[in-house]
């Protein structure tokens, strides 16, 4: 009954994800206006996030072959997604603290860097692993098995969370000592750019969060299970897959539901007849508030 009620657990948040990363990704691929770099990393974010969800709750540990596959997939593109923000932290670092322009150039790079490291690690993984045996496909009960994973996904992860973590950090010092600079200039234009600056920022300050909230639950398990083994703690595995499977929904509405997406609908919204046109949280074109909505 427990077993049942984590894969239920699991499977219902992986499919909340798949939704909504699969809805970014048809953004992306309708809306013509939001084709650009910076949006595009957003787009292989969502469909790294996709595929992870989607892998996730594809499985069948009676069938060997189809077990192996679903891990080591899952493993593959859910590396891959938390990856993908170290590159949006990138950018938006070197286009705000080091002013640079140069940020396209380092696309090829971003994914020899993403997919080569992902690829890496999954084969790593790989080694050692014996799966199939238990209620779900990533389960090893063996030693080697638990550092494999935890070497392979939980430090690059944590990696990926200290690096954004101090990335973003960087960026709202910065622009916080600007806006200190304009207060101390009195130039009120200054100002008002600076405070739509923040505005943006101080939103995605939160971003290293998300990668927090969705695998602190299974780094704390995956410890726990490693000095006890064979004792679980119900209510932390069922916050551990939850919570884990929500990370592709979490990243689509941080990432993926800026406002050039919102300002992409109620563009489409307005063409609409007039009872069709509320929708939640969407402005028409000139309600748009002044926020930074690119990279």
């Amino acid at each position: 009954a427990a077993d049942r009620t984590l894969a239920a657990v699991g499977t219902a948040a992986a499919a909340l994800s798949l939704l909504g990363s699969a809805f970014i990704v048809l953004c992306y691929f309708f809306f013509r206006e939001l084709r650009k770099f910076s949006f595009k990393l957003v787009f292989l974010l969502a469909l790294s996030d996709m595929f992870c969800s989607f892998f996730s709750i594809v499985g069948d540990p009676s069938n060997g072959f189809f077990c192996y596959a679903e891990d080591y997939s899952a493993h593959f593109f859910c590396v891959a997604s938390f990856l993908w923000t170290t590159t949006i932290a990138f950018t938006l670092h070197r286009t705000v603290v080091k002013h640079k322009t140069d940020v396209e150039d380092f696309g090829s790079i971003f994914h020899l860097y993403v997919w080569g490291t992902s690829l890496a690690v999954t084969v790593i993984h790989s080694i050692g692993s014996n799966y199939g045996r238990g209620s779900w496909c990533w389960i090893d009960s063996t030693s080697t098995g638990k550092v494999a994973h935890f070497v392979t996904f939980y430090a690059p992860l944590w990696g990926a969370i200290l690096y954004n973590g101090f990335t973003y950090f960087q960026v709202i010092r910065m622009l916080n000592n600007a806006t200190r600079m304009a207060v101390g200039m009195s130039d009120r234009a200054y100002q008002f750019d600076t405070r739509a600056d923040m505005k943006a920022f101080n939103r995605w300050g939160y971003y290293p969060l998300i990668l927090i909230g969705s695998w602190v639950f299974g780094t704390i398990n995956r410890i726990y299970d490693f000095v006890n083994p064979g004792h679980k703690i119900f209510w932390l595995s069922i916050a551990d897959v939850g919570f884990a499977g929500l990370m592709g929904l979490f990243n689509s509405i941080a990432y993926g539901l800026n406002s050039s997406v919102r300002r992409a609908i109620a563009e489409r919204i307005d063409i609409w007849p007039e009872r069709f046109r509320w929708f939640p949280g969407l402005k028409s074109r000139g309600q748009q508030e002044s926020e930074l909505v690119s990279l």
